[in-house]
């Protein structure tokens, strides 16, 4: 019976014990590093922190190398200094227990507790955060007991059914309460059911929850900044790896996770201020803690010293290239915006903002009328500060020049100022301008403004040619077209010249009337006179003069003249008198007149009669000369002689086809025994028109009075003295075995 109710009593107990009355463990004081030294370490032995009255526990405090602590210790129960002794020391009693060595700080608090009851829940010590742990459910002495389970916050943990020992894996620093319970059977009849009191697991700290440390907590814009999270590791877990990550009002930073404890922004920035924090946790991911969080705030600094360069340097640029306007500050923070401007615009030309000190802008292609003042502005919220202006000129590169000539008239002469000009229409002065006649430099002239250049030229004939000219400012030299230039020279007086065969001039001479001036352009148009009639006119391409060939008669006695044109002013020769005497070069004086008469008579017997041998075969060869000489015309058709100078006429081609009818031959004179030994009789005929014939010719029958005048001379086929050859006579040949050609020489009218 009192065995009975001692157990009852014991039971009773143990349910009290279980409601929390008796197991609260307190904790250890939270400790933030500061700079000091690692916390030494308490260890257990045996390693439970639960233990039955009576029984002894050894305490080893341990230093940061992990080895027993040399000289004194000092240990604290209850937060209370306990006893300076050596490093281990055996206790009975139940407390929170602490040591401290040298060169280490004071350790976590470790309770022990040493227990009255039958039954009692271990749990392994030391235990860290994420650590796996061993429950054992204890009875005193050789008690045994049946049926062991293991709870949890009054749940019982999943395979834990009569063990002696559990292990919990991953355990936290939480409010967990363990406790366990056995089954006794009194008598082996009848059951007792006996609950271990609650246990908190005293799970010890991996690392320390982490402190975040910033090198600046009110920063510069545009300054680094450095954040460090900092922590410590259990120096009994030296070998577990952490990780860490940094945070702004809930945003990451950096690249997330990361095994340093530093992080490093370039620049902080206004929009940068705000709340930051840090988390640390292992690389299993099992632990992590938070820093507690820190405001920084970023201070703005006003831009000042603000300079705009411009490239190429100096603002000096050609027309096309591409010009870069640069905008920097010497001082400002944060996001700074930049302007360009140009005196006279009212828009900008451009504007950026950025986080820099320094920002550009370009200007491709520029033209003319980008030329002038530039300058640029800067502003980072405190208002804007402008920089000093800089005059940009724009450089155009010359055009093709055009070279144009300016002379008194549209023609040049000889004599005339000619005034070449040269002028690019677009190019920035000074241009120089260089004038150019057949490649040959003339000379230059500089134009300080617009307007071209001159050159002035005073002309010869030898600037005749092509011209040009070219213009450099520079910037290139630019050639123009060529422009040709012909310089012509009004002709000179002049000269004329007769040219006879002899010295005398005598009828039936060819006279030559050469006409020349050694001075004037080409072509020259010469025209010959005889007492101011027109003889005829003759053109020369090219020095040397141009002549006349005239028959002369007896009325070609007189004055001669000639004159020369070019186009620029006609010029006239000297009167050159000149006489042809009445005697033919071939007759010669007779040495008696019986001599005379008898040759007169024989003479007109034989030049009747080759003039009927004429005539006769004129009607068997139409077209053919006549027994007279004259050219064969049909009846219907008229020819008269020039009006202007007395001219020969050519009958060796006929143009008509049917012979003349009979007409009456009257001889007038004959030359008897002529001086030229190729001629052997000249003659003078006179033809008598019928009415028939004046009919068809009205124009001679009123003019001439029926009476024509037939020159004609009978010469041998094949002259002895070729000299004597005349290519201005036709020729009119008879049958190949005749020896003689009748030439006719002007049908004259009877005035004459």
């Amino acid at each position: 019976m009192p065995m009975l109710l001692w157990l009852l009593l014991l039971i009773l107990s143990e349910q009290m014990d279980y409601n929390g009355t008796r197991a609260s463990v307190p904790k250890a004081p939270r400790r933030e590093q500061s700079g000091v030294a690692p916390k030494a370490v308490l260890l257990l032995d045996p390693p439970w922190s639960t233990a039955f009255k009576g029984e002894k526990v050894t305490l080893t405090c341990r230093g940061i190398s992990q080895s027993p602590a040399r000289g004194d210790t000092f240990w604290y129960r209850d937060e209370k200094l306990w006893k300076i002794q050596h490093n281990a020391i055996q206790i009975r009693g139940s407390g929170n227990y602490q040591c401290k060595t040298q060169g280490s700080s004071l350790s976590d608090a470790v309770h022990v507790e040493f227990s009255h009851d039958l039954l009692i829940l271990q749990a392994s010590h030391p235990v860290f955060e994420g650590d796996n742990v061993t429950l054992r459910c204890q009875v005193k002495e050789d008690e045994k007991a049946h049926e062991k389970v293991y709870y949890k916050d009054g749940k019982q943990l999943p395979n834990s059914y009569n063990l002696d020992f559990i292990i919990v894996n991953s355990v936290s620093r939480d409010n967990s309460k363990y406790y366990c319970t056995a089954t006794w059977r009194i008598l082996s009849i009848v059951p007792i059911k006996r609950t271990s009191k609650s246990l908190n697991i005293q799970v010890q700290e991996l690392f320390l929850h982490p402190v975040l440390r910033v090198s600046s907590s009110t920063p510069i814009e545009g300054s680094p900044m450095t954040l460090i999270c900092e922590t410590q590791l259990s120096p009994q877990r030296p070998k577990v790896q952490l990780q860490f990550s940094f945070f702004r009002d809930s945003q990451t930073l950096g690249s997330g996770w990361s095994t340093s404890p530093k992080l490093q922004i370039p620049a902080m920035w206004t929009e940068d201020s705000g709340s930051y924090w840090c988390e640390t946790e292992t690389v299993t991911h099992n632990i992590k803690k938070r820093s507690l969080t820190s405001q920084i705030l970023v201070q703005s600094v006003p831009v000042s010293n603000v300079n705009l360069e411009i490239q190429p340097t100096g603002g000096q640029l050609i027309e096309g290239e591409n010009m870069v306007l640069i905008c920097s500050v010497a001082q400002g923070s944060g996001t700074v915006t930049f302007s360009w401007h140009k005196e006279g615009r009212v828009r900008s030309l451009g504007r950026k903002t950025q986080r820099s000190l320094l920002a550009e802008l370009h200007v491709l292609m520029v033209k003319e009328s980008d030329a002038g003042r530039y300058y640029c502005a800067a502003d980072n919220v405190h208002g804007p500060i402008l920089s000093r202006r800089i005059q940009v000129t724009v450089r155009i590169p010359v055009s093709h020049p055009i070279l144009t000539f300016r002379a008194p008239r549209v023609q040049a002469l000889v004599g005339d100022l000619l005034e070449l000009h040269c002028e690019s229409l677009r190019g920035s002065p000074p241009i120089l301008y260089r004038f150019y006649h057949e490649d040959v430099t003339l000379g230059n002239s500089s134009a300080a403004s617009g307007g071209g250049a001159s050159f002035n030229l005073s002309l010869t004939t030898e600037h005749s040619g092509n011209y040009s000219c070219d213009a450099d400012n520079g910037l290139g030299a630019q050639h123009s077209h060529g422009v040709s230039l012909r310089v012509t020279v009004p002709v000179s007086r002049p000269i004329l010249t007769l040219r006879a065969p002899g010295a005398q001039a005598v009828v039936g001479d060819v006279l030559e009337l050469h006409c020349e001036s050694l001075r004037g352009s080409f072509p020259i148009l010469y025209w010959f006179y005889h007492e101011d009639d027109t003889l005829g006119k003759s053109s020369a391409h090219s020095g040397g003069g141009a002549s006349f060939n005239l028959s002369l008669t007896t009325e070609h006695s007189g004055n001669y003249s000639c004159e020369a044109d070019n186009g620029l002013g006609a010029q006239r020769s000297e009167v050159v008198t000149f006489s042809v005497t009445g005697t033919s070069r071939n007759r010669t004086g007779l040495t008696t007149a019986g001599v005379t008469g008898l040759v007169l008579s024989i003479l007109s017997l034989a030049a009747a009669a080759a003039a009927l041998l004429h005539y006769a075969r004129a009607q068997r060869k139409p077209g053919g000369l006549s027994a007279t000489g004259t050219s064969s015309h049909s009846p219907s058709e008229c020819q008269e002689p020039s009006s202007s100078r007395p001219s020969r006429i050519d009958l060796q081609e006929p143009t008509h086809s049917k012979p003349l009818a009979p007409v009456e031959l009257e001889p007038m004179y004959s030359n008897v025994n002529p001086g030229d030994s190729n001629l052997i009789y000249s003659h003078i005929w006179s033809i008598q028109h019928t009415k028939e014939n004046s009919a068809n010719c009205p124009t001679m029958h009123q003019e001439h009075k029926e009476l024509t005048v037939l020159y004609s001379e009978l010469k041998k086929k094949y002259p002895d003295d070729s000299a004597g050859e005349d290519c201005s006579r036709g020729r009119a040949h008879e049958d190949d075995e005749e020896n003689y050609e009748n030439m006719p020489r002007a049908l004259l009218a009877s005035d004459h």
